[in-house]
């Protein structure tokens, strides 16, 4: 039931590669368990006290609260699909309740920084230079996730209407606008890509390796932390970390949230809201300049 349920998410839900490898892990963990602790070979038959224990023993080595939510959601999905296909007559997650988590509020970087490192870093005028380059301008300049980024393909660029089309979360596509710099970044970066496929295999991918393959998400982290660490102190630095950096900025400069939230392919206005957390300096500068007693 296992292998049905990950075949399910993957072809039905199609979830991304990134999920599915974290369903797979989750299941994997919690199967090896319920044979170690109760020689039960079915995690479909397992029970809500068998469920309860895992969980317990995961809090008693100190795994973080987030993981191991991650890991109960993984599970509700799990036993919800054995319901709907009548594998199971009741779902054991009913008497399972999540872990309490503090919300930290996202961290960004300031304006002056991602100007510095945007503007005033020496890339190398060649095709790896202009890629990372560009890689960097497309997180801040669209707030795209990870996935999205390494998804993108050459089609998906118009760069008549200087807008993206973005493949997000649960294949639900979004078109991104990009301003006039972005678009000539990325114009200039697809003749020196043409160029450097010349010794390669043709690929629809917009981003590319110094293989001339698909970039993966390790490549990505490591070229973000690269330009990121000389500009700031920030212990995180992550295309996710330039994802709330777009979003964190343009807030403050005055966006409409709900405009942020439909850039970000969030589909709740209560993901974004997040954000307004951050405006302090913003309300700040207001009072100050408006309230009579400031």
């Amino acid at each position: 039931m296992v292998s049905y349920f990950l075949q399910y998410i993957q072809f039905e839900k199609r979830l991304s590669r990134h999920t599915l490898t974290a369903y797979e892990n989750d299941m994997k963990q919690f199967s090896s368990y319920l044979l170690f602790q109760y020689e039960l070979k079915e995690p479909e038959k397992a029970d809500s006290q068998m469920i309860r224990s895992w969980i317990a023993g995961m809090a008693e080595e100190k795994m973080d609260n987030r993981s191991i939510n991650r890991k109960i959601a993984t599970l509700r999905s799990f036993y919800d699909y054995l319901l709907r296909r009548k594998a199971i007559n009741a779902d054991p997650m009913l008497k399972v309740r999540a872990l309490k988590t503090d919300k930290p509020l996202p961290k960004f970087v300031e304006e002056k920084p991602m100007k510095t490192m945007l503007d005033e870093t020496g890339f190398e005028a060649d095709f790896a230079g202009h890629r990372d380059k560009l890689v960097l301008e497309l997180l801040y300049g669209t707030g795209m996730r990870l996935a999205e980024l390494i998804g993108l393909k050459t089609a998906d660029v118009n760069l008549f209407n200087q807008t993206l089309t973005v493949l997000g979360k649960r294949n639900k596509q979004r078109v991104i606008p990009v301003n006039k710099g972005l678009a000539d970044a990325i114009a200039v970066y697809l003749i020196y890509r043409k160029e450097f496929l010349s010794n390669y295999e043709d690929t629809p991918y917009l981003i590319l390796t110094d293989s001339g393959v698909q970039a993966y998400p390790m490549f990505i982290q490591r070229l973000v932390k690269k330009h990121l660490t000389p500009v700031t102190s920030l212990e995180q630095k992550s295309p996710h970390v330039i994802r709330h950096t777009f979003a964190t900025h343009l807030l403050n400069r005055g966006a409409d949230l709900n405009a942020i939230k439909d850039l970000l392919g969030h589909t709740s206005l209560a993901a974004t809201q997040v954000y307004t957390h951050n405006t302090i300096e913003k309300l700040k500068k207001v009072y100050q300049q408006a309230h009579p007693k400031a």
